[in-house]
């Protein structure tokens, strides 16, 4: 870390210094010795020998208020903003004092050791890449595989096979651990490990789903290890401790499984309650663990070495080419010589039922053929390695045979096989793969240990990259020396019966086989130890960051920090496994679980190196995205190699967590990659959007819907977005958009607010879509943004959804429906289609079911097909999919109804919608005095609003300016609506009252008395009396054929293109839906949206 030391320029009394930039004040006092409210100024602590230290790095808001200097005065032109832009020297002092604290042993250690008045002085990270790194990564690799299968799986696979095998497996850690290296040196890697490394990089959902999938592989290798523990204990060690015993010959398997069932749960429990005691204990005991697996290990090639010239005397019994069980007998031959008289071996016992030479009960095979001794261990000089070259693969029960060796082939007695070595499971290369895996994973090890590290960046690399090679040539080197040293049979031998119930790679040992039995029981047991205290921190890791949220209670633990509930349920999980009580039934398990782990270990790094995102900088340079994507397909492979179904169940395990995250995690910003991905596929499918409009087969409503805000930032109208999402069924682009009317930056909070709780009731409603809130001065004007900005590049709404103005006829104020009508010309304008749900609360809830009624379409002009398609969308959501649609049309006098009802059921079965067609005649043009007398009261309404706002408009100006009449008065339009474009009013207004001024203000006053009398001898407009016939008449035949319809839909008629008819628009809108009860009114956008071709 640099070293700095601040030297004053000169004495100076101390208030002088606070304009020196960058230097504070140095206070030697003890922290007891807290200054008073006033002293500000210690900032900075001292060591004793002047190294000073600043002892919080982080701006603090409570201190910026205590005095007046405490902002930098050469920086005052950026005061305001220093709380959430700080200085240079603020963050890095951030990034100097730094400390990377790992949810790991040692603080658990000293958490346990320290008294709760006494602190330990936190030491720095010292540990290098051999102690961190190298050993820790060696002991997790080598394991129970190693001493227990490795040598069977030689036997059965040959010596190239299993090359293959270690090849595939150790090819697979290496491009994994490249990828590792890379996201581990690409900033601080905290505890967690890889579920840090993933999540961190895929996003919580991939980091979650592959966290416990790593969880759960680390929980059953405790399992296996303790499992493998116990077959080395009651197999080699004491088998006499057995407490099943098998009842005949037949049952010895379920007698085993059984023992180990019993012992593996005592191992477990006891386990469990060591790492509950302290952490500590397995840390001190991880060195002593590891001594033993290395120990192990050169006793095997010392063995090797002495075998070229001193093969370790271990005779094998041969009757013809089958192997003898020798533990059942003593001498390998038929008779033996006892004071001169050849009697019965106990072979001939075992094998005529007699204690004489009589052959009548005899096995025909064992009379046919001889028996014989074969060297076990013929060395290396042997030239046995010709013969262990190729595969041997056994089905389950069969005998294990010695290829070219002299036999009679005849069949033998059935309940004679238990005197035989049998294969006790079928084997091929894929079972193989699987059992093996287990035996190179543990490349995690140095990863999870980075906060113990000096340099982590250099050392994990380093040090997993070391291990991974010196492992892999440990495993190409015993699979050679296995092959080139032991009998083949003795290799497919997995308990070594053949050799009087020695382990088979111990008779390989030097200078005992007990070195390697006690050493890998030793290991196993550390191996077990330790994945019980790595996997409840891993289930930590996960529930501390709240993205599964029933996971929250193994985020706790005892007061120091030991995760007691995960490690309860880790033991529980742990015990399924040792349930399974078979250690190849349980190594492919563990197998499935890291390789999806390592799997998306090298899928993060890919994304990251295609992506280039500018904080994908990783220290370690050696890797390639194709070196990714080359791992991520051999864990692919491995995965359905091994076993197909247990990868198939991992897959749906990972996926199912995976959804569960995206819909009921918490949400997380890790700045992850798959954020990343998606801003790229975002930005590449916009780009091809932009290459032109979308075709007529392609369209869908893209929606802008115009929402209402209440005084208190509530929505007003909620189910236009229950529409909404009834009509989108989650498809396409929807965009919530509101506008607050004022100052931008007056109400910005005001506006996030607002926008906060739009998106709080499109989750209630279940809308997925966007949000945006505009201020404006004038509420037209920001809708007027919203049509014309929402959207990005070709991803842009192309409908807009508006609430109808309710009480419009009521309120005095035209804002409402002017605003209305003002947005119905921008959407028409824009090219838009418009959609107005009218007695939107009267729509069904998303809850609702509608199990029958009908969706009328009245169609009356074409704007495109946007009648037809509506209603199919609406009957895709379970709300309206039972209600079946009828299209009405409406004929004139000179229309063939027949014809026309032919040829719309012909054009809607090219549609391919199904819908009842009827055709509706309208002969009676004839205007009656209903529709005339209907539209004078229109008419004669207008003008008496019109002129009761002038008359109130008079009234508060000349108020205003009797009050005072030297004022500033600021007079509000002809129509009292602050969004009408009229002409401007002088602001500086200075009136003086004369005689003639008072008599022309009586004048005025007169005629709009008048006027109000002129309103009764009105006669309507010619334009307006066909238009509301039009409104009357359609509105009577849609009441009388729909009125008991779900939804009518029909066509929304244009506004006038003279604006004084706007409010007689707006009546005519209310007569058409009178008498209906949901009304959707639909004005399309100028364009085909629905064509009759595939």
């Amino acid at each position: 870390m640099p070293h700095f030391t601040v030297v004053p320029v000169e004495d100076k009394h101390r208030g002088e210094y606070d304009s020196v930039e960058g230097l504070s004040w140095v206070d030697y006092r003890e922290p007891a010795a807290a200054p008073t409210a006033g002293d500000s100024y210690d900032t900075v602590s001292s060591d004793g020998h002047g190294n000073h230290k600043e002892n919080s790095p982080f701006l603090n808001s409570s201190e910026a208020g205590k005095g007046g200097d405490y902002y930098d005065r050469n920086l005052a032109l950026f005061e305001e903003e220093l709380d959430i832009r700080p200085k240079v020297s603020s963050l890095l002092g951030k990034l100097v004092n730094y400390t990377n604290l790992t949810q790991g042993v040692k603080e658990h250690e000293e958490a346990e050791s320290t008294d709760g008045s006494k602190k330990k002085v936190s030491k720095s990270p010292s540990m290098g890449t051999l102690m961190g790194v190298y050993l820790p990564c060696m002991q997790n690799i080598f394991g129970v595989i190693l001493f227990l299968r490795l040598t069977w799986m030689v036997g059965m696979a040959g010596v190239l096979q299993s090359f293959l095998i270690v090849l595939l497996c150790c090819c697979c850690t290496m491009l994994t651990t490249i990828s590792m290296s890379a996201i581990a040196t690409n900033g601080v890697v905290p505890a967690g490990g890889s579920y840090f490394m993933i999540s961190r990089s895929l996003g919580p959902e991939f980091g979650g789903a592959v966290g416990l999938c790593f969880y759960l592989g680390t929980t059953f290798a405790g399992a296996m290890y303790i499992l493998g523990a116990i077959e080395i204990l009651l197999t080699y060690i004491v088998p006499q401790a057995a407490i099943f015993h098998p009842s005949g010959a037949h049952d010895a398997s379920s007698a085993m499984l059984n023992n180990m069932r019993v012992y593996g749960t005592v191992f477990l429990i006891l386990m469990a309650v060591v790492v509950f005691v302290g952490v500590k204990y397995v840390n001190k005991f991880a060195s002593l663990f590891l001594a033993c697996v290395v120990i192990s290990i050169l006793s095997i090639y010392a063995g090797a070495i002495k075998s070229i010239f001193d093969p370790p005397e271990f005779p094998i019994c041969m009757l013809g080419n089958r192997t003898l069980s020798r533990d059942q007998f003593d001498v390998c031959a038929k008779t033996v010589i006892k004071d001169n008289v050849t009697v019965a071996s106990e072979l001939w016992k075992l094998f005529c039922h007699s204690t004489n030479l009589t052959t009548e009960n005899c096995d025909e095979y064992f009379l046919m053929n001889n028996v014989s001794e074969i060297a076990g261990i013929p060395g290396v000089a042997s030239g046995i390695l010709k013969d262990n070259l190729w595969s041997n693969y056994l089905e389950k029960g069969e005998i294990l045979e010695k290829a070219h060796h002299p036999s009679v082939d005849v069949a033998g007695q059935k309940n004679n096989l238990h005197l035989y070595v049998l294969s006790d499971i079928a084997t091929s290369f894929m079972v193989l793969v699987g059992i093996f895996f287990p035996s190179v994973t543990g490349i995690m090890a140095g990863s999870n240990r980075s906060g113990d590290l000096k340099d982590a960046q250099k050392s994990i690399p380093v040090g997993t990259i070391l291990a991974i090679v010196t492992t892999s040539l440990v495993y190409f080197s015993c699979v050679l020396l296995f092959g080139a040293c032991i009998e083949g049979v003795v290799l497919r031998d997995k308990y070594g019966d053949a050799v009087n119930k020695n382990l088979v790679v111990g008779t390989l040992s030097w200078p005992s086989p007990w070195v390697i039995v006690i050493g890998s029981f030793f290991s196993t047991c550390g191996a077990g130890l330790q994945s019980l205290t790595g996997a409840p921190r891993l289930l930590q890791a996960i529930a501390k960051d709240n993205i599964i949220p029933f996971l929250w209670v193994f985020g706790h633990g005892k007061a120091n920090g030991e995760p007691t509930w995960a490690l309860l349920l880790t033991a529980l999980i742990a015990e399924l496994g040792i349930l399974i009580a078979s250690l190849d039934m349980v190594a492919p398990i563990l197998s499935m679980f890291f390789l999806m782990c390592y799997l998306f270990v090298n899928l993060a790094c890919a994304v990251q190196t295609l992506l280039r995102t500018p904080n994908w900088r990783p220290r370690f340079k050696y890797y390639h995205w194709a070196l990714s994507f080359l791992g991520m397909s051999i864990c692919l492979a491995l995965m359905f190699i091994s076993s197909w179904y247990y990868a198939l169940v991992a897959m749906l395990i990972a996926g199912m967590i995976y959804k569960y995250i995206e819909y009921q995690g918490a949400e997380k910003e890790w700045g992850d990659g798959i954020r990343g991905l998606s801003l790229s596929a975002a930005r590449y499918a916009l780009l091809r959007l932009e290459e032109g409009p979308p075709h007529t087969k392609n369209w869908r409503p893209q929606l802008l819907v115009l929402l209402k805000l209440d005084e208190d930032l509530h929505v007003k109208y909620p189910r236009l977005l229950t529409f909404a999402s009834q009509l989108k069924a989650g498809k396409g682009l929807t965009i919530i958009g509101s506008v607050i009317q004022g100052n931008f930056l007056e109400t910005y909070g005001e506006a996030q607010a607002a926008e906060q709780t739009i998106k709080n009731m499109m989750d209630i409603e279940k809308v997925k879509g966007f949000c945006q809130v505009v201020v404006a001065n004038k509420v037209r004007e920001g809708i007027a943004h919203l049509i014309q900005s929402c959207g990005l590049g070709g991803m842009k709404h192309n409908t807009v959804v508006l609430g109808w103005p309710y009480g419009w006829r009521q309120s005095e104020d035209p804002r409402s429906w002017k605003t209305f009508i003002g947005t119905v010309r921008c959407t028409t304008a824009a090219h838009l289609a418009l959609l107005v749900p009218k007695n939107v609360s009267f729509y069904p809830s998303n809850h609702e079911r509608y199990n029958e009624g009908n969706i009328d379409v009245w169609w009356i002009v074409h704007d495109g097909g946007m009648l037809m398609l509506l209603p199919f969308l609406l009957k895709q959501h379970k709300v309206w999919r039972k209600c079946k649609m009828r299209i009405f049309t409406v004929a004139q006098m000179d229309d063939n109804s027949i014809q026309m009802k032919k040829d719309l059921a012909t054009f809607l079965y090219q549609l391919r919608i199904e819908a009842e067609v009827e055709v509706v005649e309208m002969h009676n043009s004839d205007i009656s005095a209903y529709t005339y007398e209907r539209t004078l009261m229109m008419e004669q309404r207008s003008q008496m609003l019109r002129q009761m706002r002038l008359t109130k408009t008079e009234r508060e100006r000349e108020a205003q300016l009797v009050k005072d009449r030297h004022s500033i008065a600021r007079l509000e339009s002809l129509y009292s609506d602050e969004e009408d474009e009229g002409d401007p009013v002088p602001e500086n207004i200075q009136m003086t009252w004369t005689k003639e001024k008072c008599d022309a203000e009586k004048r005025n006053r007169g005629s709009a008395v008048g006027s109000f009398r002129d309103l009764i001898s009105i006669k309507p407009n010619q334009s307006n009396v066909r238009r509301m016939h039009t409104a009357v008449k359609l509105n009577e035949v849609i009441v009388n054929r729909s009125h008991d319809a779900r939804l009518v839909l029909l066509n929304m008629p244009g506004p006038p293109k003279n604006t004084d008819g706007d409010e007689n628009y707006m009546e005519f809108l209310e007569v058409l839906t009178e008498g209906l009860e949901r009304v959707l009114l639909v004005r399309g956008g100028g364009r085909e949206v629905i064509t009759i071709y595939s």
